[in-house]
């Protein structure tokens, strides 16, 4: 079991983690919605709470709740810039559809 980031989203992460002054890391997960399901949640990590599981990829702590990694194990997380736009971007092998906005999954 395993999140990964790329370099990237690795340093996209510890340079807010900077600016902020505070966290330990990326907290991604998932919450049912849109119209296939799922979609990714993602924000700084200020605590680790009990029922977490850390991973830690290029210096920088992932913490994923357990029902989340169910649906995301082997997930990929990026960070992409096209022209004004930037935003992290998943590359999840448990996907088995996804909708056409790009903002929601089903596994």
């Amino acid at each position: 079991m395993a999140i990964s980031l790329t370099e990237p989203a690795a340093d996209r992460v510890r340079h807010f983690l900077k600016s902020r002054g505070q966290g330990v890391g990326l907290r991604v997960g998932v919450k049912k919605t849109g119209c296939n399901g799922f979609a990714y949640v993602v924000n700084y990590a200020d605590k680790i709470d009990p029922a977490d599981v850390v991973f830690e990829d290029r210096g920088v702590k992932v913490v994923v709740d357990r029902q989340s990694l169910e649906l995301i194990d082997g997930t990929e997380v990026d960070f992409i810039k096209e022209g004004l736009n930037e935003a992290f971007r998943f590359r999840n092998p448990n996907v088995s559809g996804e909708c056409g906005c790009g903002e929601s999954f089903s596994v």
